[in-house]
């Protein structure tokens, strides 16, 4: 039993849940989920390897937020697109997720991108290279917050092999 009456298997599998959604469902802000997740089994964990964890976790979501973002803009500066096909591709995310759930976010943002692009470059094949190049901008964001919470998740699982039974 912890501290707060909560068996420790039954927080251990439901922390593991909220981790294993923020990792996998792509519209949820998954490192902030994870963190949170890792927060709660800190507090309700016993041992010092819980605060570990929390550091660790505190530092990787940190360390991946300011790398999300300086790879993915200077991908996207790369990319030459301007803030308005940014903003393009947001109302088109806003809206593609209204018109086909989850997957019509990252269609509508690409759709929003794509028409944005052609309007600024008259053709299609530029505004698909332009729209291409922000397209890697954002994946790279994706992988490095990706590898973040995946951090996360293995420095809280290695935790709880060093716990034991």
């Amino acid at each position: 039993m912890r501290g707060v009456g909560i068996e420790a298997d039954l927080v251990d599998v439901l922390v593991g849940l909220a981790m294993a959604v923020g990792v996998v469902v792509p519209v949820l802000p998954g490192l902030a989920l994870v963190w949170a997740a890792a927060l709660v089994w800190a507090l309700l964990s016993a041992g010092s390897a819980r605060w570990v964890v929390l550091a660790v976790a505190t530092a990787l979501v940190v360390v991946g937020t300011v790398a999300k973002y300086a790879l993915a803009g200077r991908s996207l500066r790369g990319s030459g697109a301007p803030r308005s096909t940014v903003a393009a591709a947001l109302l088109g995310a806003l809206a593609g997720f209204f018109v086909i759930p989850v997957v019509g976010l990252l269609v509508g943002a690409l759709v929003g991108a794509l028409v944005a692009e052609r309007r600024r470059l008259a053709t299609w094949a530029a505004a698909w290279t332009s729209t291409r190049g922000m397209l890697v901008a954002i994946g790279v964001g994706m992988l490095v917050e990706l590898c973040a919470a995946l951090g996360i998740v293995a420095t809280w699982g290695l935790a709880l092999v060093l716990r034991g039974p």
